[in-house]
């Protein structure tokens, strides 16, 4: 008969133990903790690193750029690393090194935090969300050429790609500054738009909204005493843009861009404000819009014989004349109203009804210094034809209004006395 073998129980395996097996076993077990404890503890302080040799070797193989980060921190209870300290250069274009002329870096930023997005993982998702603080972009002239944007932003997309191994969900820019710079200008250009704060939301749609646009942007800044707004949804999925937004720049002071002026318009002001208002709204493949600019108060400097060229003072005569002749005298303002539509392959930008706008402004009607809101991305198409002559005496849509409920007044007032006569009889 054989004998069963009965298995001991890890109690009794314990007290079987001699005294020293005791302390032999606990010596391997703390030993296996320490070596786990010790590998961790080596894996995160060599993490930044190496993670840091991985970030610089993908911004030293960008094709038209060179970038350099000078620190890495990872935040492994967050799921999160920064980026401290990048700094990106356009190359020369003959050397594709960095020469003296290119000190000027095209992007900088002190701090750019990747991160997952902890509340989208709620919504069945894990996504990321990228955080950057202080950025600076610079646009010098005839080194940043229009050919090219095409090419930059795509290595620029394939780098975020790279840096971020899952997909962005959300994206914040805190008091960022965009540059234009001229450096052959005299005096030197440099035309900037400071506290840039941008919030762009859901993205990916992880919230599984049905909405026709679930994301949504909204974007602010300062220029020249100016304040530049931006709202917009869209839908970050759609194979062709689609999205619906509004924009306004109001107050830029034009005194305090007078180097400009006179570098690209051969002009200088007085005083006068700027403002811009505008809508756009695109759907599969069709888009819509508008801009209306407005000159506020403007005064063109008076020419002077002992300073300037005969074309020059004949050339600043002309401007201050037709802003004179254009403006709207009670609302001292010069504006017009700029529409344009049409499919994304083929742009329909619509000149005499902007020339129309000017003179119903200068003439009739003074337009008004805000949004529209006339465009919207369900009536796309929608739009009546009109001719020259009545784009420009087309009048007042308000006035138009309160002239037809008159009328309509009117008209039940004549049925009323009608009615009573008819009672008389």
């Amino acid at each position: 008969m054989e004998k069963k073998q009965t298995r001991l129980s890890r109690k009794e395996r314990k007290q079987a133990m001699t005294p020293e097996e005791r302390k032999k076993r606990k010596r391997k077990r703390r030993i296996i903790w320490l070596s786990i404890i010790s590998v961790l503890v080596i894996f995160r302080l060599i993490l930044p690193y190496i993670v840091l040799k991985y970030v610089n070797g993908k911004l030293e193989n960008l094709e038209e750029y060179y970038g350099h980060v000078e620190d890495i921190d990872i935040h492994l209870y967050r799921g999160a690393y920064e980026i401290r300290d990048i700094r990106i250069l356009k190359k020369v274009e003959k050397t594709g090194k960095i020469g003296e002329k290119d000190t000027i870096p095209f992007f900088k930023s002190p701090s750019i935090d990747l991160s997952i997005e902890w509340r989208a993982i709620f919504h069945g998702a894990i996504v990321g969300e990228i955080s950057v603080e202080q950025p600076v972009v610079n646009f010098v002239k005839d080194r940043h050429k229009g050919e090219d944007v095409k090419a930059d932003t795509a290595d620029f997309a394939q780098l975020v790609d790279d840096l971020m191994p899952v997909t962005i969900n959300r994206f914040d820019i805190h008091n960022g500054e965009i540059h234009f710079r001229d450096l052959e200008a005299r005096p030197k250009l440099d035309i900037a738009m400071r506290n840039i704060n941008i919030t762009a939301t859901n993205l990916t749609n992880v919230t599984d909204s049905k909405e026709l646009l679930p994301a949504s942007l909204t974007a602010s800044a300062e220029a020249y005493e100016g304040k530049f707004a931006l709202n917009a949804k869209f839908d970050g999925l759609a194979k062709k843009p689609t999205f619906d937004m509004n924009t306004s720049m109001k107050g830029l002071n034009l005194v305090l861009l007078n180097d400009m002026l006179r570098e690209y318009g051969n002009f200088d002001v007085k005083k006068g404000n700027f403002s811009l208002y505008g809508e756009f709204a695109a759907k599969e493949g069709q888009f819509g819009g508008y801009v209306k600019p407005f000159m506020k108060d403007l005064d063109i400097v008076q020419w002077n014989k002992e300073e300037g060229d005969f074309k020059q003072i004949l050339w600043e005569t002309l401007v201050a004349s037709a802003a004179e002749v254009l403006q709207n005298q009670k609302k001292e303002q010069l504006a017009s109203k700029v529409q344009f539509g049409g499919s994304f392959d083929k742009v329909h930008l619509n000149t005499w009804r902007a020339i129309s706008y000017v003179l119903r402004n200068a003439f009739l009607h003074a337009l008004k210094p805000s949004v529209d809101n006339s465009i919207n991305i369900n009536r796309l198409n929608e739009g009546g034809k009109k001719t020259f002559l009545e784009k420009i005496f087309g009048g007042n849509p308000e006035k138009k209004e309160a002239r037809k409920e008159k009328r309509e007044a009117r008209k039940e007032k004549r049925e009323q006395r009608k009615n009573e006569r008819k009672k008389n009889l």
